[in-house]
């Protein structure tokens, strides 16, 4: 029998309230006021992990799909609660789809783990750009908070961060297991010494299943990623174990609204464009992760796939992303293919705005390019731009996000040497190690290994 997504009532939680109830806090939040006894379900991960491109769905006694029906049947229960700011599931969807006719179709997708059915209309075109009218979130999302000409800023305690939600839109804490296998404690009390890392509802969702991975969430860190976040983050869409659920990064500066570290993630039953895009190999790093060149995509772009370890993928795209981070460039990231591709795109939208560069026909359309947009799910807040949705409009639209050729091409080999630079240490850290328990030259060769332009890469 298949379940179909409900459509509830949809009212603003208290826990979006922006004063406080009479007589304390009020809203049940994640700060020292309300967290004395709190409890949180816990889904802890097997934190070793296979060769990439050897995963495989989750064997436990939980079942391969467990964290799955957890996330989404946490979140259909927030929903019938009335704690998101609008009915996601009420928007209209179309996506553009290769070799059809301009007769109007409708495709019938389903999360397989979930059986939760959508209807979509669909346009024609070449590569499959997805156009979702989403009023509500144009009208009742945060506003941003901070500069948007630097990627790294202060975090602000003054500001909004996710320690002021309310306990009801956090779903469970996430994170390794002591022993490494996997468990689920549906009552784990909260460790604020140890600050946990928890996935909690998008108030302000763009899909079905729209959620936020907050690492370490009492540590109160800026949006920067770092080796153990983005490493967290690919968990997760390994562990979750279908294709249709997308793991997403906004820096500052690259439409992040708020500045507390957290990634962001959905449910989408359709192939995202740059999923489709062809690449062009660049290199190989010692740790077996390619790195390749987007081709044939408005956004350019690099896209990271493979790796001896899922440590090894994540710590070559996290050092691009701290790399890009230091630089001041803005940056958005989609992990796909359950954790096994990672698409990072650096982009100046938000600076050929402040420039006066984008044309008035684009800014009337109010559609700020991050993540999503970039990976070809177009967010549109009117109307009018929804009903005349095209493939030309999407490709205009995220040409200005695009860094020149030549402008990629130095990012790039700013990438490769901070990579190339943190292989070396990790080789010449390891070789004090070993050399303070062993004597003669023995890594002198290792040494040599290492020298040359972009040392800890396999040319092309």
């Amino acid at each position: 029998m298949m379940l179909r997504i409900k459509r509830v009532a949809t009212v603003v939680s208290n826990y979006q309230k922006e004063e406080a109830e009479e007589g304390g806090c009020g809203r049940n939040c994640l700060r020292s006021c309300c967290l004395p006894g709190a409890k949180l379900p816990l889904y802890a991960f097997k934190k070793a992990s296979k060769a990439v491109s050897q995963q495989t769905p989750l064997d436990s006694e939980l079942g391969f799909d467990f964290l799955d029906s957890l996330l989404l049947g946490e979140w259909e229960e927030r929903m019938q609660r009335g704690l998101f700011r609008y009915d996601v599931t009420a928007c209209e969807t179309k996506v553009c789809l290769l070799f059809l006719t301009r007769d109007v179709r409708q495709v019938v997708e389903f999360l397989p783990s979930y059986d939760v059915i959508h209807v979509f209309e669909v346009i024609p075109g070449k590569y499959g750009f997805i156009a979702q009218l989403n009023e509500g979130r144009h009208l009742k999302k945060r506003p941003t908070e901070f500069r948007v000409d630097k990627v790294l800023q202060p975090f602000d305690e003054s500001k909004f961060n996710f320690t002021k939600v309310g306990q009801e839109e956090v779903l469970f804490q996430f994170g390794a297991s002591e022993d490494n296998d996997v468990h689920f404690i549906p009552y784990a009390p909260l460790d604020v010494d140890n600050s946990p890392s928890v996935v909690a509802i998008n108030v302000s969702p763009i899909e079905y299943g729209h959620v936020l991975l907050i690492p370490r969430i009492f540590e109160c860190m800026p949006q920067r990623i770092d080796r153990e976040s983005f490493l967290l983050a690919l968990h997760m869409a390994e562990e979750a174990g279908n294709p249709y659920f997308r793991v997403g990064y906004n820096s500052l500066g690259a439409f992040a609204t708020i500045n507390h570290l957290h990634f962001q993630a959905y449910y989408l039953a359709a192939p995202f464009p740059i999923e489709r895009a062809p690449s062009k190999k660049i290199t190989i790093t010692s740790g077996g992760v390619k790195i390749s060149y987007i081709l044939n995509y408005p956004v350019r772009g690099l896209v990271f796939e493979g790796g001896d370890s899922l440590k090894d993928l994540s710590d070559v795209v996290s050092d691009a992303c701290i790399c890009l981070q230091e630089n001041n460039i803005p940056y958005n990231v989609l992990i796909a293919d359950s954790g096994k591709r990672v698409f990072l795109f650096p982009q100046c939208y938000a600076e050929k705005q402040a420039l006066g560069e984008v044309s008035l026909e684009l800014l009337d359309t109010q559609v700020n390019p991050a993540v999503w947009e970039i990976s070809g799910h177009m967010v549109l807040k009117r109307k009018e731009d929804y009903e005349g949705a095209t493939e030309e409009n999407a490709w205009r639209l995220l040409a200005e996000v695009s860094l020149s050729e030549e402008r990629l091409e130095e990012v790039k080999e700013l990438i490769l040497e901070a990579i190339s630079s943190c292989c070396v240490g990790e080789v010449v850290a390891m070789a004090s190690a070993e050399e303070s328990v062993s004597s003669g030259p023995a890594h002198e060769d290792a040494g040599e290994s290492i020298k040359g332009s972009h040392p800890a890469m396999v040319p092309v």
